[in-house]
């Protein structure tokens, strides 16, 4: 059912353990002190480390951080005598998946062992879902498990291979791009062009030369004919970035492009057929542009055939730790620097609202693989100067990172306490911790929830 090593310096109670996790059909290895631990969990793949904390000069905590430094698919389980408690609660606090105190009986230790294997086998096959899904469907950026993420990767495989018309709304931020390029390349045009423009960052004036060309004499510096985007796209995909910005005076020859599939260039009355599929984006509301005459309510109704609404990542916290883990390895090879988060960090990320959504996140990930001192990302590195309350020369002191922290603690808590419908046992498992961790944080922070 699982691979099982047990460290434990005391020889009978090693294979005690053995007996009763081989009994229920684990596969067991042994570790006789620290040190032999820490190689073992090096050189080999477990699901699960069931290690005691008390042993010698390599205890239980530095078994503990070896196997989250070389595995973080592990899940680790620490044994402890009575009067150790606050040493077990220092280890769940850093990585273990929960304790168990001796002595203990038979059917408690199995229990524990079998909700850890369960979790292992979980994210397990979540990760390797997502890494089909990446592979099969071209999904390599678009990280998460939540339900909004599921469900735009399912309308994905359904639209795409559709020459439907796609508007895709949301925040700055959310990945709208992302989605459109996944369309693109699920699409029977995959193999060619995909052309992107950004309404927001060229002038009106030349807004219209860019996507339908000119002829020499179009206006002045047009000394040659020139292509516009729209040809250079025949076949393939078109991007408008920022659709709401183009003004409405263009808007009627891009309806009439989406409607006819023909183009005329600047200065020349001959009109080009274009095979096109239209993907626009914008971080606006239409239906308030439409009400304030700056958009036309014909080119919203062709637009919008196959819709996309990516929520903005305060609604999809879950996703939090996998982005993160994806921006660490991304930035981390940039870089040429290993980098992990330290503690607190994740916490903080958890409870942060991300104004700039997932790509503030990435900023943020970015920044601390930066400045990473000895592997470890901490929370000096990561969070934003403007969140640490120093005021040079108020006379007020700001907040401690520690209250930082636990802000971002309750926030997180909070926030998935109400995405859950206060489920303690799911909200558990979307922030990652056990179910006594999160009751002991719900208390030390006095998040009270019915």
């Amino acid at each position: 059912m699982a691979k099982i090593l047990v460290v434990d310096d005391q020889r009978n109670m090693r294979t005690t353990l053995s007996m009763m996790l081989s009994g229920a059909g684990h596969e067991v290895s042994e570790a006789e002190d620290g040190d032999v631990a820490c190689e073992r969990v090096a050189s080999e793949s477990f699901d699960l480390v069931l290690t005691d904390l008390k042993m010698g000069a390599t205890d239980g905590m530095a078994v503990l951080r070896k196997t989250r430094e070389v595995s973080s698919a592990t899940e680790v389980i620490v044994m402890t005598a009575f009067g150790t408690i606050e040493s077990a609660v220092e280890a769940m606090r850093i990585g273990a998946y929960d304790y168990i105190q001796k002595p203990f009986t038979e059917d408690a230790l199995l229990m524990k062992v079998q909700k850890a294997v369960e979790k292992r086998r979980l994210v397990g096959e979540v990760h390797a879902m997502a890494a089909e899904f990446r592979e099969r469907y071209h999904f390599e950026n678009i990280i998460g498990r939540s339900g909004a993420v599921r469900d735009v990767l399912g309308r994905i495989m359904r639209i795409a291979p559709t020459d439907a018309t796609v508007l895709i709304t949301g925040e700055s931020g959310t990945g709208k791009e992302l989605v459109a390029k996944a369309v693109h390349a699920n699409s029977a045009r995959s193999d060619k062009p995909f052309i992107t423009i950004n309404c927001a960052a060229i002038t009106e004036t030349l807004l219209e030369s860019e996507l339908f060309g000119h002829v020499r004499g179009a206006f002045t510096g047009a000394v040659s004919a020139r292509k516009g985007l729209f040809e250079e796209a025949n076949g393939g995909t078109f991007f408008f970035d920022e659709i709401a910005e183009t003004p409405p005076s263009l808007q009627a020859k891009l309806l009439r492009a989406i409607q006819e599939g023909e183009i005329r260039r600047l200065g020349e009355n001959k009109s080009i057929h274009v095979d096109v599929r239209l993907i626009a984006a914008t971080n606006q509301n239409l239906a308030e542009s439409i009400k304030e005459k700056r958009f036309r309510e014909d080119l919203y109704y062709r637009l919008n055939v196959a819709r996309f609404v990516l929520p903005p990542l305060r609604e999809r916290r879950e996703d939090i730790p996998l982005l993160a883990d994806h921006f660490l390895v991304k930035y981390g090879a940039k870089m040429r620097r290993r980098a992990k988060l330290g503690e607190g960090v994740l916490d903080f990320l958890l409870g942060y609202p991300y104004p700039g959504n997932i790509r503030e996140l990435e900023n943020l990930i970015e920044q601390g693989v930066a400045l990473v001192v000895d592997g470890v990302v901490t929370l000096d590195d990561i969070i934003p100067l403007e969140l640490r309350g120093t005021q040079q020369g108020s006379g007020r002191g700001g907040r401690s990172l520690a209250e930082v922290v636990d802000r971002a603690e309750r926030e997180a808590i909070e926030a998935v306490l109400q995405d859950v419908d206060g489920n303690k046992e799911r909200a558990a498992e979307v922030l990652g911790l056990s179910s006594t961790t999160l009751w002991r944080k719900m208390k030390r922070l006095e998040v009270v929830w019915p």
